[in-house]
């Protein structure tokens, strides 16, 4: 079977969060199983592979993919911001390294018929699960535009967030916004576009928002980050690959706090707070993915990893 989604940095993936052939991993975004299968090839008979995603019909397609692994995997539908439950629920007090994909796959852009893409004219869903209440339709044709507007500034960064969101406003006065094309169609009517080579779409800033805001990615993302180190066991590896600067910006803090340690203000004569170094950064830039790599996947160009390891 051929797979709809091409795993980016595969090869720094594994040389950074595989350092024992018999251990426990988790990867909590597990899309279509990429980097799950190559994990899955380095780990021995005594070795354990858990695979987490909250798209059932990826989790369908990782169970097939994974299938050689026989009992070494584990694939459930899950969100990866619930890991130390699952994990304590599974009985790992501490695994040996995590895996975060943070990027939309493939399969979700081009075959999921949710109009996550704004190039294809489908439903304005959105939802990574489909059991959410919560759609890019309900936020688009319920809320104020002021709300809307707010969305767009703090989950897209989007300068004319509030040209967009009054758009929004007087178009679905006259006739609800049902399609990702139509939403696209219609920030392309106010923004004007650019034939230069790699400006983005207009609508690019505007879907991702929503995307952010339906599936809750920031708020799961801090979930996830509050308690990972309490996850890992000594020596163990954290890997994170980033899309945007919202999250990077995250994941960057993040790291940099657990290898600082105390938080007390410098002027102190000693540490009042106690907390020590819980993982240091194995690199101190984010690494990007290589030009040849981008061009066999352009969808890797903006892709950041980010690794550390449990002190």
């Amino acid at each position: 079977m051929k797979y709809p989604h091409r795993p980016v940095m595969v090869r720094e993936v594994v040389k950074y969060l595989v350092t024992l052939s018999d251990g426990v991993y988790l990867d909590g975004t597990v899309g279509s199983g990429g980097h799950s299968e190559v994990i899955g090839k380095k780990i021995i008979s005594k070795g354990c592979l858990i695979c987490l995603d909250r798209d059932s019909k990826a989790v369908n397609i990782s169970k097939e993919r994974l299938s050689f692994m026989g009992e070494k995997v584990i694939v459930m539908k899950a969100n990866y911001a619930e890991s130390n439950d699952i994990l304590k629920g599974l009985g790992f007090e501490k695994i040996n390294g995590i895996l975060l994909d943070l990027g939309v796959s493939s399969h979700q852009l081009e075959r999921s018929g949710r109009g996550f893409s704004f190039n294809r004219d489908e439903p304005l869903d959105m939802r990574m699960d489909l059991d959410d209440e919560v759609t890019a339709h309900k936020l688009i044709n319920t809320l104020p535009s002021t709300e809307i507007e707010k969305i767009l500034k703090a989950y897209g960064e989007e300068k004319k967030a509030r040209l967009i969101s009054r758009s929004i406003g007087r178009e679905r006065r006259k006739t609800p916004i049902d399609s990702s094309l139509q939403l696209a169609n219609l920030i392309r009517s106010v923004i004007p576009t650019s034939n230069r080579p790699g400006v983005k779409h207009p609508a690019t800033r505007t879907f991702q928002a929503l995307r952010i805001a339906v599936n809750r990615e920031l708020e799961n993302l801090k979930a996830f980050l509050d308690k990972v180190p309490s996850l890992i066991a000594k020596g163990g590896r954290l890997v994170l690959l980033t899309y945007h600067s919202l999250e990077d910006r995250m994941v960057k803090q993040a790291m940099a706090d657990w290898e600082r340690g105390c938080s007390c203000p410098p002027d102190l004569p000693g540490c009042a707070c106690g907390k020590t170094p819980l993982l240091k950064r194995l690199q101190k830039k984010g690494i990007r993915p290589g030009q040849q790599e981008i061009e066999d996947n352009p969808r890797a160009r903006s892709a950041i990893l980010r690794a550390a390891e449990r002190i």
